[in-house]
C-alpha cells in the first residue's frame, strides 16, 4: 500500500486572518495617498467615491488655482476675548512647515489639490487646557476662489473644546488636520453656514493618541454645494472616536459627508451618528460611512448609524453605510441607516393635544436634531444651533412646504 501523507487543514487565527490565506487586501478604501496631484484622476460618477456627487458643479476644484485671499481667519476665545498664548498657540506657517503635512496625506482629487494650491497653514497648538472653548472664525468673502489649510493639535493630557465656525459667501477647499496626542480628551465642532450660493470642498484628515478620546462634530446648515470627507486613523490602545453630524438641506442644495474609520489598534472604540433633514425639489443629502478593522485591532468596538428625515416631496437621500471586518476577536460592529418622513404616531399624538400642524412637525424637526445637539455639549453653542435650525425650518414655510408630506 502507497504511503499516506498527513493533510493538514490550516486552521484561521482570529487575530491574524492575513495567515489563511496569505493575503487580504482592504476594499474599504482603495483610494492612493499621495501629494502629488498626478496620482490622482480627474472624478467623473463612475468612480465609486464620486458616484452621489455632482462633480459638473465643482470642476473648479479638480486643478490646482491661484487663492485668491478673501477667507478671513480668526482665532479667539468663544466669548470673543484673546487668546492666552501659553495655553493655545496660534501660528501662520508655510505649507509644509511645522505640523502641516504630518497627519496622512491627501486622499483624493480635491485633498490634493487643496494642499497644491494652499500657500500657508493656521496651526492651532493647544498646549494646555483652556477655561473656554476655542473659535476659529472662518468667513468668506466673496465666490473668487480660495484655499485654506488648517491644522489643530492637541499636546499629550490635554483637554479642551474647538469651534471653527464657517459663514459668508465662498468658494473654498479646505483642508483641516486634527491630532491628539497621549490621554488627551478633545472637542472639534465644525459649523457651515454658507450662503446659498457658496460652495465648499473639505478633506479632514484625523489621528487619535494613544488612550485619548476625540469628539468631533459637523453640522452642515447651507451651501449650494458642499462635501467633507473625513478619514480618521488611531495612534495606539484605547482610542476613543465619536463622529457626530447635522446637515439641513434646501431646495437645490447637495451636501455631502463621507466618513472612513480606520481601527488599527486594539481595545479602540468609534460611534457615528449623522442625522439630516431634507426640504423642497433637488435637496440632494448623501452619506457614506466606511469602517475598516484591521487585523491589528483586536477588542474592537465599532458602530454607524444615519437617520434622514423627508420634510417634501422631491428631496433625495442617500444613505450608505460600509463595514469591513478583518478580524474576528472584537467586541462589536455594526451599522444602521434609514430614510423617511414624518412619523405620523408622533403627530397625531401633538396634534391630539391641541399643537397645530405646522408647529407640531417643527418639534418633530427640532427633537430630531436636540439629541446631538446635546451630545455635542458645548453650551456656548448649543442655542445658536438650534435656533439657525429653527431657520432653516421657518424659510421651508412657504407654499411649497405646507404642501402634504406624505404622498396621497
Amino acid at each position: 500500500m502507497a504511503d499516506r501523507k498527513e493533510i493538514n487543514i490550516p486552521v484561521a487565527d482570529p487575530n491574524d486572518p492575513y495567515a489563511v490565506p496569505a493575503a487580504m487586501p482592504s476594499s474599504a478604501d482603495t483610494n492612493p495617498r499621495s501629494f502629488d496631484l498626478a496620482d490622482f484622476a480627474m472624478p467623473t460618477r463612475k468612480q465609486e467615491d464620486w458616484r452621489f456627487t455632482p462633480v459638473e458643479r465643482i470642476e473648479e476644484f479638480f486643478d490646482v488655482f491661484e487663492p485668491s485671499g478673501a477667507t478671513s481667519v480668526d482665532v479667539r476665545y468663544i466669548d470673543g476675548s484673546a487668546i492666552d498664548e501659553s495655553v493655545v498657540q496660534v501660528r501662520r506657517v508655510d505649507i509644509g512647515g511645522d505640523l502641516s503635512g504630518t497627519v496622512s496625506k491627501p486622499n483624493d482629487r480635491v485633498s490634493v489639490v487643496e494642499w497644491n494650491s494652499v500657500r500657508t497653514a493656521t496651526v492651532v497648538d493647544m498646549l494646555r487646557e483652556p477655561d473656554q472653548p476655542v473659535l476659529v472664525q472662518v468667513h468668506g468673502n466673496g465666490l473668487d476662489l480660495d484655499a485654506l489649510h488648517l491644522v489643530i493639535n492637541a499636546r499629550d493630557r490635554v483637554h479642551g473644546d474647538i469651534v471653527v465656525q464657517h459663514d459668508g459667501q465662498a468658494r473654498l477647499a479646505e483642508g483641516v488636520e486634527i491630532v491628539t496626542g497621549d490621554d488627551a480628551h478633545i472637542s472639534t465642532t465644525f459649523v457651515q453656514e454658507w450662503t446659498a450660493d457658496s460652495k465648499h470642498v473639505a478633506s479632514h484628515r484625523i489621528h487619535v493618541g494613544n488612550e485619548s478620546s476625540l469628539r468631533h462634530s459637523v453640522v452642515t446648515l447651507g451651501g449650494e454645494v458642499v462635501r467633507i470627507r473625513m478619514d480618521q486613523d488611531f495612534g495606539g490602545e484605547h482610542g476613543d472616536l465619536n463622529m457626530l453630524g447635522i446637515y439641513f438641506v434646501d431646495p437645490g442644495e447637495h451636501i455631502e459627508h463621507r466618513t472612513m474609520v480606520v481601527h488599527n489598534h486594539p481595545e479602540c472604540r468609534s460611534r457615528v451618528v449623522y442625522k439630516g433633514a431634507l426640504s423642497g425639489k433637488g435637496a440632494h443629502s448623501t452619506w457614506v460611512g466606511n469602517a475598516l478593522i484591521e487585523p491589528t485591532a483586536p477588542g474592537t468596538d465599532s458602530y454607524e448609524l444615519n437617520r434622514n428625515l423627508v420634510l417634501t416631496p422631491g428631496a433625495v437621500a442617500d444613505s450608505e453605510p460600509n463595514l469591513e471586518i478583518e478580524n474576528g476577536n472584537i467586541v462589536g460592529a455594526g451599522h444602521a441607516s434609514s430614510v423617511g418622513r414624518f412619523d405620523d404616531e408622533e403627530l397625531f399624538y401633538l396634534c391630539s393635544r391641541g399643537i397645530p400642524e405646522r408647529e407640531a412637525r417643527k418639534l418633530v424637526v427640532r427633537g430630531f436634531f436636540g439629541e446631538l445637539v446635546e451630545e455635542i455639549g458645548i453650551e456656548q453653542i448649543a442655542g445658536h444651533l438650534m435656533q439657525a435650525i429653527d431657520r432653516r425650518l421657518a424659510r421651508g414655510e412657504s407654499s411649497a412646504m405646507q404642501t402634504v408630506l406624505e404622498e396621497k
